[in-house]
This record gives C-alpha cells, sequence and structure tokens, in this order.
C-alpha cells in the first residue's frame, strides 16, 4: 500500500477535459462520477481520488472507470499539480504522516 502510483496525463481534444491513466484499476467494471459540491461518502480509491481532485478547486467533474480517470477542469483552472494529487493516492508513507502501527490493523 505504499506504492506510488505510475501515472501518465493525457490531453483531450475537449477544450478543458484531462485524461490520467494509471498503473492499476480504481473501480473494477464501474463507472463512477463525481461533481463539484456532490458529498461523496465513500473511501473506496475512486472516492478519495474525486474528493483529492475536487478539493484542489481546479475540477469541476471526475468520471472514474478501471485505471482511467477523467477530469472537467473549472473555468479558468489548469491541470498543474493534478498528476501529482493521482500518483500520491496510495503513498501513506509521506513526511510528517505517522506510520500505522500493523497491531492497530483489522481486517
Amino acid at each position: 500500500m505504499g506504492e506510488p502510483v505510475s501515472v501518465v496525463q493525457n490531453s483531450s481534444a475537449i477544450h478543458g477535459r484531462v485524461r490520467f491513466e494509471t498503473n492499476r484499476s480504481l473501480t473494477g467494471m464501474g463507472h463512477e462520477r463525481y461533481t463539484a459540491g456532490e458529498t461523496i461518502y465513500g473511501d473506496r480509491p475512486p472516492d478519495v481520488v474525486a474528493k483529492l481532485l475536487l478539493d484542489s478547486g481546479k475540477v469541476d467533474s471526475v468520471h472514474v472507470y478501471q485505471q482511467t480517470i477523467t477530469v472537467e477542469l473549472a473555468a479558468g483552472a489548469d491541470a498543474n499539480g493534478l498528476q501529482e494529487i493521482v500518483e500520491s493516492l496510495f503513498t501513506h508513507y509521506k513526511p510528517g504522516v505517522p506510520i500505522p502501527d500493523p497491531e492497530t490493523f483489522t481486517g
């Protein structure tokens, strides 16, 4: 779970849309859609990445299907920094973040 996600950022023919291709599936076979201002209750990988991207203030909506994350940028926003958000999705061992105690894990 501490491994970084490999991400390739691709532009789209549609202005204001950016795609991120990851090296792991985030949804299985399901499509997940999220929009700014909507409450995201889950904590599955597509929920978490959508929350992080929407919280950036640069994103109006997020669509996740398998390993592809499609982002609609907010008006006037650019994609700078969004790839790093996706790349850090599974990196739990960051400076300043305490390492979880294995004895407290449930599962």
